[in-house]
């Protein structure tokens, strides 16, 4: 009998308390700025812990694997939402990136399930380079996420004031917009990244089910 449930890890403990801040955070959307993105930040904050902590307590999971990937995907999700509604002219956008966003993590995700990996983080070493740096390096990993929150947080906060003003290279802007003007490469390489992923993943499912095609004719 398992000393303790898998649902009382303490690193599925941190993506509920996760889920509790983004949940919390949509209440503030629509007219609490400061508060929402706080809530936000806390959320997207505490996905730094969860897996340093299962790896130090050896209580890594696949269930905690799905959390951390769900919790992810919906925080941005809810945030895209929000944008959608603040800059309507640019809805298709967002839903477009929402779509990609969960497409390719899911369809990764299932590769990854398939051929033994535990995470969707755990790729194999022979898959596209781009996708081996971004997903073996935890650095690189953290700056682009956090590189596309960024982004995403200063679309919201433009929505509401420009912020305090500052002059970079002969330009003037609100301190939001330069903070958009600087994620916006990371943030479009990350959904690159994205669209490499989703093929590289349906790729892998493919020939998975060709080899399986291939060996049922044999028998």
């Amino acid at each position: 009998k398992m000393a303790i449930s898998v649902f009382l890890f303490v690193p599925n403990i941190i993506g509920y308390g996760r889920i509790v801040f983004g949940v919390a955070s949509l209440f503030y959307m629509e007219d609490s700025p400061y508060t929402a993105m706080t809530l936000y930040w806390l959320s997207a904050f505490l996905d730094a812990f969860d897996g340093m902590a299962a790896r130090a307590l050896d209580q890594t999971s696949q269930f905690g694997a799905v959390l951390d990937m769900v919790s992810d995907r919906c925080t941005t999700l809810a945030l895209m939402m929000t944008l959608g509604v603040f800059y309507p002219k640019y809805l298709v956008g967002f839903q477009l990136l929402a779509i990609l966003d969960i497409g390719s993590h899911w369809v990764h995700m299932y590769s990854s399930l398939l051929t033994g990996a535990g995470s969707h983080k755990q790729i194999d070493l022979s898959a596209n380079p781009l996708l081996r740096i971004y997903y073996k390096s935890r650095a690189v990993l953290f700056f682009m996420c956090a590189a596309n929150e960024l982004f995403f947080m200063a679309l919201y906060f433009v929505h509401f004031t420009p912020g305090p003003l500052l002059t970079l290279f002969g330009q003037t802007h609100g301190i939001w917009a330069w903070m958009g003007y600087v994620s916006f490469p990371f943030f479009a390489l990350k959904h690159t990244i994205s669209v490499i992923q989703l093929i590289a993943a349906s790729r892998n499912i493919v020939a998975r089910d060709e080899a399986a095609i291939e060996a049922r004719r044999k028998q």
